[in-house]
């Protein structure tokens, strides 16, 4: 990867409660999400995901709490900024204008009594004051259209959207101010097969014509595989791979990787058994010792009980992570 790094994410971590109720929902997640790319997070329910990007955008509820790590955006042709570090008025000014998020379910994160056009406008309202109001409808019908919603459905409510209709509002919403930034948590989720592949091309488009960088997070790898450039692997707070889409397509080296791959059915080629993954995620405030997926890999030995694997690259040369002991010489 050539291009420069526009959000670098070192050692966070976030617990859930503190003391010895407390669980340790992230440890010592390293992360870098370089200019105009698409980075897809996957990972079972309870992974960790959504954490990863409450805490980056710094909207973790409590008792959620960052206890320790570095986000830093790198804001083009300045110093980078310690998102971590802002006042409330400057990490106001930063989201929506250099980083927005997409929220998971449209329903619950769009105002039931508020119509499309308010919705839209609130953002411009408070970000862009000395916009005038027949310029902030110019821009929201502007929105609408780029997302391929027609603009008469501005005066629309939520409930008088289609699923798929709502989850573009909410792109369109993320996309008002023109940030470098857009984390999607899981935005398609709740959608048929065929809405989520519509979505997903408008979602392309849109990158390509805009110029931002994409944290895509989803339980579905399968979806990742087709869109994203790179694709980090989540389980139990931490990253266990990062490679290429294409790499982790052909060649992933983590076995819970190739299980998640095995998940799903193939879209093209040759139809294949499916064999999906054994057992459950292990519970936050029981994390077993060692590698957490061990008691779950058919592949463990010796090691993956006692020693937690660091995340490395398996040669040298390579463009890629994975923290596994098949892959690196224990201490």
């Amino acid at each position: 990867m050539t291009a420069e790094p526009i959000l670098t994410i070192s050692g966070l971590n976030v617990d859930y409660g503190t003391g010895p109720t407390g669980v340790h929902a992230l440890r010592d997640v390293d992360l870098t999400l370089h200019r105009g790319e698409v980075l897809g997070l996957a990972g079972e329910s309870g992974s960790g995901k959504s954490t990863l990007a409450y805490a980056v955008t710094r909207l973790l509820s409590p008792p959620g709490v960052i206890t320790g790590g570095d986000v830093h955006y790198h804001r083009p042709g300045a110093g980078p900024v310690d998102i971590l570090s802002l006042s409330p008025d400057a990490l106001r000014a930063f989201r929506w204008q250099e980083l927005s998020i997409v929220f998971q379910g449209a329903m619950n994160s769009l105002n039931p009594v508020h119509t499309v056009h308010s919705q839209l406008t609130d953002v411009l309202k408070a970000h862009r004051p000395a916009m005038r109001s027949a310029e902030r409808t110019a821009r929201a019908e502007e929105l609408l259209t780029l997302v391929g919603i027609s603009r008469d459905r501005l005066t629309a409510y939520p409930h008088q959207l289609s699923g798929g209709m709502r989850q573009r509002v909410m792109i369109a919403m993320a996309l008002a101010l023109e940030p470098e930034i857009v984390i999607m948590d899981e935005p398609t989720t709740a959608l048929d097969v065929v809405m989520q592949r519509q979505i997903l091309r408008q979602l392309v488009r849109l990158r390509e014509q805009l110029s931002f960088s994409v944290v895509f997070i989803t339980h579905d790898i399968s979806l990742l595989i087709e869109f994203s450039d790179r694709i980090a692997i989540m389980y139990g707070g931490r990253i266990v791979e990062q490679a290429g889409a294409s790499e982790i397509y052909r060649d992933p080296r983590h076995p819970y990787s190739e299980g998640l791959l095995h998940s799903f059915p193939a879209l093209h080629g040759p139809r294949r058994e499916l064999t999906g993954i054994p057992g459950t995620p292990p519970h936050l405030s029981a994390m077993p010792a060692g590698c957490a997926f061990h008691p779950r890999c058919g592949k463990a030995h010796d090691p993956c009980a006692d020693q937690i694997p660091v995340l490395a690259r398996p040669e040298a040369g390579q463009d890629r992570e994975v923290a596994c002991w098949l892959h690196t010489r224990p201490a």
